[in-house]
């Protein structure tokens, strides 16, 4: 079949994110991005696009300009992809929402809750597909991971203990005028309220939930902001309550020297526990109760069938980061695929728009808790 025409919001020169989205979408060939608006500003968006080899006629200067001429092309995108900063999240996907263009957007879901609502409105109006890129619920071993908590493996989940810690802005980055990530990433205006939380605590909060089938019900969050003049936290410690009483503990901190991206996740159960490290992702740790530890490897001697199929090559060589990425694309793919033939498509495995706005209610909750001294919220 040909490839699914894709679009970019965002994603321009020196952007991180955008990359790593092109890169994830045509890793399996699913994708060929044909359009975008790559940037706030005309000029900027041309160049990039010219860059990228796209044709100067769709290289356009406003979101707004692009939905409007894309879906009025035979040949128009399909499907965009939004990497922008978490502000300029909501409106895009609205506009393109509306012309039955199918979107799937980086998260967290947008900045305000007032964003979200209205993309909600337009997600559940639209007949198109909203997928939410929660990359790390793409990796093989996660997978595994909540098929057997799914399973009974664990038995019932008493214990769920996830973190995200990072030291990239352990000194005040964003006052330097060279680190653009660091600059909108700790702006409230374009970050939203919350700062780690938002940025690498949304990630650790929707892992946590994905693979033990669990919702958080409340939580008391102890939120900090060290480095002198920042407006957003960078660094929370949280507890917090799932439904049916397993209890949590939630650390994501920007200002932990010595780490890189040291996403742990780690569940216990009455019969058993599972050990899992972004940094190691080709492992998972089992340990049935009263048995010894037991390695599980991508590809290897008791990989299930749900890691197999999003594995792209023999046990032992190292899958990660962009291939996690790549296999929410490719659900993306065979999820639209599925719309255009008129079939129901499976979302089973995709965050979309209720992963987003679970997202959304997780930063709001952490942000009102820690106003009232870390006392207990309700999400």
């Amino acid at each position: 079949m040909a490839p699914i025409r894709l679009g970019m919001i965002g994603g321009g020169k020196d952007a991180f994110i955008g990359a790593v989205h092109r890169i994830a979408a045509r890793i399996d060939g699913e994708f060929e991005l044909v359009a975008g608006a790559l940037s706030s500003t005309p000029e900027k968006s041309r160049a990039s696009g010219a860059a990228l080899g796209l044709s100067p006629d769709r290289c356009y200067g406003s979101f707004d300009d692009m939905a409007v001429a894309e879906s009025a092309r035979a040949d128009g995108v399909q499907a965009v992809a939004i990497v922008t900063p978490n502000h300029m999240h909501a409106a895009p996907a609205i506009a393109f929402l509306a012309r039955g263009i199918h979107v799937i957007c980086d998260k967290p879901l947008t900045a305000t809750a007032e964003q979200a609502q209205a993309l909600e409105q337009a997600v559940r109006a639209s007949r198109a597909l909203f997928i939410l890129t929660h990359n790390y619920t793409g990796y093989p071993m996660i997978r595994q991971a909540r098929a057997m908590v799914a399973a009974g493996d664990l038995g019932a989940i008493r214990v769920v203990q996830v973190e995200y810690p990072q030291d990239w802005l352990t000194e005040p980055a964003e006052q330097t005028g060279e680190n653009k990530q660091a600059e909108w990433r700790t702006d409230p205006a374009r970050s939203g309220a919350g700062g780690s939380i938002g940025d690498i605590g949304t990630h650790a909060h929707n892992l946590a939930c994905f693979v033990s089938g669990l919702k958080v019900e409340s939580l008391a969050a102890d939120l900090q902001s060290f480095v002198p003049g920042r407006r957003v936290d960078d660094n929370a410690h949280i507890l917090l309550r799932f439904q049916g009483g397993a209890r949590g503990m939630l650390w994501c901190s920007q200002v932990a020297p010595g780490n890189e991206n040291a996403l742990r996740l780690r569940i216990y159960g009455e019969k058993g526990g599972l050990e899992w490290a972004q940094e190691d992702p080709n492992y998972l740790w089992y340990t049935p109760f009263g048995q010894p530890k037991r390695l599980l490897t991508r590809g290897g001697a008791g990989a299930m069938g749900v890691a197999n199929a999003v594995s792209r090559t023999p046990g032992g060589h190292p899958e990660g980061y962009l291939e996690g990425f790549a296999n929410i694309y490719t659900g993306a793919a065979a999820a639209i695929r599925a719309v255009q033939a008129g079939q129901t498509p499976d979302l089973d495995a995709l965050p979309g728009l209720d992963a987003g706005l679970d997202g959304m209610r997780f930063i709001t909750a952490c942000v009102d808790s820690a106003a009232q001294d870390a006392a207990w919220v309700a999400l």
